[in-house]
Parts: structure tokens; C-alpha cells; sequence
């Protein structure tokens, strides 16, 4: 019987460790890696909504000096993996589409995909196709690329891990605000806002007004976002629990239906209006409108520029400016 001496051995069990590791393993050191970042950053909701993606660019680039090859699936949730945890360590669920995808039997049609040393592939996702972002707070962010698809349901297969990022997610705008429902006084009905131009919200809300008609004024106010155009006021708010936050939001109403707040103007009836002039783009708009107000013995002519902003088709005021103009 032949022996084999130990270095022999030795030797063979260095290559076959060698031939068995990642993708992303060359000599002991990493041949490529993957990176993440947010696209324009802005700030994060909760919930599914399509217009408020957490829009994430994945990276990934070749370091090492020879040609790295990857398989990437055409539904990319089959060659990723995002993962979040909260403050606690509690990590975020996946949402139920990703996971019947992943408990599915049918054929992932992939392409294979060769970095050069020094090239970078990057692509866009939103990680709210991954995860269930139920809840605002603060969770650290990663994401998890597999070379060679990510078929099976534990973590046998080579995967390269990304670094880390803090997503910060704040409560929904409005969510304290929603518990104001405008009620319609003839029906009792909750009176719903409707998918109509920045001008004709304009329009509504001063009409609404002229009427003394407060639900039907307020319906297209985004009171939260103009009661935090204060600083001071804004930090206070933010440092509120979901109920000190819906105070705040009554007292202000309260306040704009008085005529004691700072933003009173926006309250002041004006006997005749005119829509000057719209702009808007996107997701943002501005409507200039002159107002005149009728006193004893003059009129006030006065400029006034709304400042709207669009969210799910409704276009709503967030702030505005006045211009005075003169007397008449």
C-alpha cells in the first residue's frame, strides 16, 4: 500500500479549500465587493405606497486583476437580498410578493455579466419591495448580491455582503392630521379631496372660505407641513408622541379659524380673486392669485403665491407669501 507523505496531503487540502470558496475570494483577498447608497436622498415614509419608493443603488465592482463573472436574474430579487433591523436588533419582515417568488419552482431566466478589473456595474431597486417598512424609526440598512442566484431558502450559497447604511423612516405626513376628518355638514359624509390642477385647489380653498365653509377650506391644506414652516415650532412637533403632535395640529386649526395665528392672511376673506398666474412641475407647483379686501372707505389689493405640493394625484398647500399691492 502506497503512502502519501503529509505535505502531499497538505497540499490537496489547500487546493480543495481554494477551489471551494465564493465568487468573491481570489488568493485570500476579495476580487469584488458590492456597495449601496440612497438615490437623492429625501426623506422616508412608511407603508407600499409606489410614490414613495427607498430607491437604492447597488454597485458592484470588480477590485480584483482578473474578469469577474456573475449570473443576474432578470427579477433581481432572485440575485438580491435586502435586510433591515430597528433600534432593538428586530429585523424588518419581507414582503409577501419577495417571499412567494422565492417559494416558487419556476425558471429564473438570468444573463451572465463579465466585470473587467476596475468596471462597476450599478443598478437601481427599491428596497420597499424587499422589506415591510410598517413603522417610522431609525434601521440600519443592508443588502446581500448572490453571483449565483439566490434559489435555495438558507444561506448555502455564495453571497457578497454590502455595507451598511442608516434609513431613517418619519411618520407619515399627515398621520396626525388625518384624525381631523372633514365632514360634510348637509350628509355627514367624510368629504374626500379630488384629483384636480394646482389652480382649481387654489380656487376651492378660497371659495371655500368666501363661504365660510372650514371643512371644505382645510381639505386641501397640508396643516402639518405649514405649522412646521416655524422652526421653533417645527422642533417642538417633532419632539411630540402621535397624540402631543395631533394637538398641536387642533390648536393650529383652532388658531387659523380665529385669526390669532402667524399665518392668519391665509384666513382673511377677500370679496373678489383673480388667478394670475400657474407654474408647477413634478411634484411641486406655485399659483399667484390677487386678492382684494374691502374696508369702509378703500379696497387692499394684495399678491398672494400658494405653494402646493402633489402626493398620490392630490395636489395640496403647504405655504404661501403675501405682496401687498396697494389701495384702490
Amino acid at each position: 500500500m502506497k503512502r502519501f507523505r503529509p505535505s502531499i496531503i497538505l497540499s490537496v487540502l489547500a487546493v480543495l479549500c481554494f477551489l471551494s470558496l465564493p465568487a468573491n475570494a481570489e488568493n485570500g483577498s476579495v476580487a469584488a465587493d458590492i456597495s449601496i447608497r440612497f438615490v437623492n436622498r429625501v426623506v422616508y415614509y412608511p407603508g407600499n405606497s409606489p410614490s414613495e419608493p427607498i430607491n437604492v443603488q447597488i454597485s458592484i465592482a470588480n477590485n480584483g486583476p482578473e474578469t469577474f463573472r456573475f449570473k443576474l436574474a432578470e427579477d433581481h430579487a432572485f440575485s438580491l437580498d435586502f435586510s433591515a433591523t430597528d433600534t432593538r436588533n428586530r429585523p424588518l419582515a419581507h414582503t409577501e410578493d419577495w417571499q412567494r417568488k422565492r417559494n416558487t419552482t419556476r425558471q429564473v431566466y438570468f444573463r451572465e455579466v463579465s466585470l473587467e478589473p476596475g468596471e462597476t456595474y450599478s443598478f437601481v431597486e427599491n428596497a420597499k419591495e424587499y422589506l415591510v417598512v410598517a413603522e417610522p424609526g431609525m434601521y440600519v440598512l443592508n443588502c446581500l448580491f448572490y453571483p449565483e442566484l439566490k434559489r435555495k431558502s438558507d444561506d448555502s450559497e455564495p453571497s457578497f455582503r454590502s455595507n451598511r447604511l442608516t434609513l431613517e423612516v418619519k411618520p407619515s405626513p399627515g398621520a396626525a392630521a388625518a384624525r381631523i376628518l372633514p365632514v360634510s355638514p348637509a350628509t355627514a359624509e367624510v368629504l374626500q379631496p379630488e384629483a384636480i390642477p394646482p389652480d382649481q385647489v387654489v380656487t376651492k380653498i378660497i371659495t371655500a372660505r368666501q363661504r365660510s365653509e372650514w371643512n371644505q377650506f382645510f381639505l386641501y391644506l397640508d396643516l402639518e407641513k405649514m405649522l412646521s414652516r416655524d422652526p421653533a415650532r417645527d422642533r417642538r412637533y417633532r419632539a411630540e408622541s402621535e397624540q402631543g403632535r395631533y394637538r398641536m395640529i387642533e390648536d393650529y386649526r383652532a388658531e387659523l379659524m380665529n385669526e390669532t395665528s402667524s399665518d392668519r392672511d391665509i384666513s382673511t376673506i377677500p370679496v373678489e380673486f383673480e388667478v394670475e398666474r400657474t407654474e408647477y412641475a413634478g411634484n411641486r407647483g406655485t399659483v399667484q392669485v390677487i386678492e382684494w379686501f374691502k374696508y369702509p372707505s378703500f379696497r387692499e389689493k394684495k399678491r398672494y403665491t400658494y405653494e402646493l405640493e402633489s402626493r398620490d394625484g392630490i395636489w395640496r398647500v403647504y405655504g404661501f407669501s403675501v405682496q401687498n399691492l396697494g389701495t384702490e
